[in-house]
């Protein structure tokens, strides 16, 4: 089977099973709880659909690894939902932190419903993660259950490590490119590669496989950024459905910009003192391609493309289907033009 083909067995079920605890893990006596958990969800009957209901990439490779390792997918369900549950929690602070009023198109939870309400409604989202990760210890055993939720959690800390730096950088003048790569690993890598990592828990496969899964989430996500980067700048903004113009704008410290300034102090004197608008932005954007900034992010997403390839392909594959079709997913996610 080919991953869209994987994809539209599992994600009927997956989307099933978050409702089914939203409506069930929450008691009845909360009901607007529940409908603030819906409505970021996109499942609101007036302003949802497809668009706002995001890809769920995070909780497919979870299904996928399972598979890959030798796991009937539908056992790993519960984790899946923990790790897509977790992620919305994020979104849900991380635009209250950054102010952030759209999100897919919509009005963010905060906007909508109020800071405080959205910060109890991800503080609830956090928690019901934690009870779907403890699932898998009815549904599989209490050894896979306790590990899945170590690893959880671990990953809560540096998920929340790497949005501590990613706040602290936006009052900095200069960050260096190893403490961006620290970020990003917190901020986005982190959870692909516990999500790759937790199938191979689920399915109590090898250690060697565990490491392989985490090494090629950890690369994935790395190539990922480096590649979101990338098209902040350059991309296509019918596709990307977001300004290129916009980073630079709110002077936000991707790869690209901390290399031209690494690379051109004509254009961090720039950066840090003039007045950034759409009248110049094509001015800053030709500098920072003036110093290879472009071509260099480029070539860091491709090495992490590699190193992710790599990874995967080291995986003791118990279901080749599933394994190539894991291949398949990465491979679009990092050729992705949105």
């Amino acid at each position: 089977m080919k991953f869209h083909e994987y994809s539209q067995e599992m994600l009927p079920e997956l989307e099933e099973e978050i409702l089914f605890s939203i409506e069930n893990d929450i008691p009845d006596s909360y009901p607007d709880l529940k409908n603030m958990m819906r409505y970021h969800f996109g499942w609101d009957e007036n302003t949802g659909g497809k668009s706002s209901q995001g890809k769920r990439i995070r909780p497919l490779l979870v299904l996928l690894s399972s598979m890959v390792c030798g796991c009937e997918w539908r056992k790993a369900i519960p984790g899946a939902v923990s790790i897509e549950l977790i992620h919305n929690f994020s979104l849900i602070h991380d635009d209250i932190e950054d102010q952030s009023s759209l999100r897919r198109g919509r009005e963010t939870l905060w906007k909508v419903f109020g800071m405080a309400q959205a910060l109890n409604t991800g503080d609830a989202m956090f928690s019901l993660a934690q009870l779907n990760m403890l699932k898998l210890g009815n549904k599989i055993n209490k050894s896979v259950g306790f590990d899945a939720i170590h690893l959880l959690n671990d990953t809560c800390l540096t998920l929340t490590g790497g949005q501590n730096l990613d706040i602290a950088f936006e009052t900095r003048d200069i960050v260096s490119e190893d403490e961006y790569f620290v970020m990003i690993g917190g901020k986005t890598a982190a959870l692909l590669s516990a999500s790759c990592e937790l199938g191979a828990i689920i399915a109590q496969s090898s250690n060697v496989n565990r490491l392989a899964l985490h090494s090629f989430g950890e690369a994935l996500g790395l190539a990922f950024q480096a590649w979101d980067d990338w098209l902040g700048i350059w991309g296509d903004e019918q596709l990307t459905g977001k300004s290129t113009s916009s980073d630079l704008i709110s002077r936000k410290k991707t790869l690209p910009i901390l290399y031209a300034i690494q690379k051109s102090n004509a254009f961090e004197e720039k950066f840090l003192n003039e007045t950034i608008d759409e009248a110049n932005i094509n001015e800053f954007i030709r500098i920072i391609e003036d110093t290879g900034a472009k071509e260099y992010t480029e070539k860091i997403a491709k090495y992490y493309s590699n190193l992710a390839e790599k990874s995967v392909k080291s995986i003791q594959a118990v279901n080749v289907e599933s394994h190539k079709a894991l291949i398949e997913l990465s491979g679009q996610l990092l050729n992705r033009k949105n």
